[in-house]
């Protein structure tokens, strides 16, 4: 299995166990997110600079993690980001809140960027995960 994979796996299967009713009703607002997203979101990333310091779900932000930071999405929930120039498609955490400047939906990590292919700003379409969605998908 690799690294990536294996990551995930732990991570959503630890935030199964440690608070199901967030996630209860991150499933629930997602479907309302879902419902009114764009197809054609914009999202960069970043790194280095904010490495080590909080998110806003009080860990440390590790650019080499599958994260993003999104201003609605519910924190700790999944989220299924495809770049739409190449078709690529990762899972990412939410575990920030942002971006804050210019008109992007969602800032993503290092590592999710790298695997996407987007080296500065991307066109990307977001699909948020129930939890069940992410369990199936992270399976595969």
């Amino acid at each position: 299995m690799n690294k990536p994979l294996l990551a995930v796996s732990y991570l959503i299967i630890c935030s199964y166990f440690s608070n199901p009713i967030s996630s209860a009703e991150a499933a629930k607002k997602t479907h309302h997110v879902r419902h009114h997203a764009s197809n054609h979101q914009r999202a960069s990333w970043y790194g280095a600079e904010f490495h080590g310091k909080r998110t806003a779900n009080g860990e440390r932000f590790n650019m080499y993690a599958m994260t993003a930071a999104h201003k609605t999405l519910p924190l700790s929930s999944y989220a299924q980001v495809t770049n739409l120039e190449n078709h690529r498609s990762v899972i990412v955490r939410i575990n920030d809140r942002g971006p804050f400047r210019g008109r992007r939906a969602m800032d993503l990590s290092y590592a999710a960027a790298k695997e996407l292919g987007i080296k500065g700003v991307g066109s990307i379409h977001i699909n948020p995960l129930s939890r069940n969605q992410t369990l199936a998908l992270s399976s595969q």
